[in-house]
């Protein structure tokens, strides 16, 4: 969470640039607002479990991120504590299992579907590509896997939240939440990788 944090205030001009293409404008500004504030709880609050943990950042966004963020985000967290509620260490099984969750939360809130230009067309897919190789999962190939899957996103016509007003001329751009949510998969890889290489 502190590297995705680092990540979203050093881009948060250019998450606002996509957002003003298509949408509000305000996104990097509400996203840097809101992971700001969870790198402050979060290093205030160490002694935490990993549901706990995922509860308390759950928390923060949804009361500082503005927007359709924030409950979207908000959501995908809560999913995420409830399956590792209590747990200092989670497994792989575990992971996917909140993925998955996350992802059911965030339609389920948003609801949007796969291909429809939002946050969801990175989650599903990173969802599904976890379940697929969780015995065997390759931290750098997930992010590559989740980069593409943002790529994906650009010539899709939005049909929800304000892009959906564009229509056609919404096809050719980034969507924002999917660009956001690719920064938080790449800051939780590169984590794992520097992991494994015990540095």
């Amino acid at each position: 969470m502190l590297k995705a944090n680092h990540t979203i205030q050093a881009n948060k001009d250019y998450l606002s640039e996509l957002d003003r293409a298509i949408g509000d404008g305000d996104h990097g500004i509400n996203m840097a607002r809101g992971f700001a504030e969870v790198q402050n709880k979060i290093s205030r609050e160490l002694n935490q479990d990993i549901g706990a943990l995922c509860q308390n950042i759950a928390m923060t966004l949804l009361s500082k991120v503005g927007g359709a963020s924030g409950p979207l985000y908000g959501t995908a967290f809560i999913k995420m504590a409830s399956v590792f509620k209590g747990k200092e260490k989670v497994s792989l099984d575990e992971f996917s299992k909140a993925l998955h969750e996350a992802v059911n939360g965030i339609k389920m809130r948003g609801k949007a579907a796969p291909g429809e230009k939002t946050l969801l067309d990175v989650w599903e897919p990173v969802s599904s590509y976890v379940a697929e190789y969780v015995a065997d999962l390759s931290w750098q190939s997930l992010k590559s896997f989740a980069y593409q899957q943002m790529e994906n996103t650009r010539p899709l016509e939005a049909k929800k939240g304000r892009a959906s007003y564009l229509g056609p001329r919404s096809a050719g751009h980034l969507d924002p939440g999917a660009v956001s949510s690719y920064y938080l998969f790449e800051a939780l890889c590169l984590t794992m990788l520097k992991g494994e290489k015990g540095t």
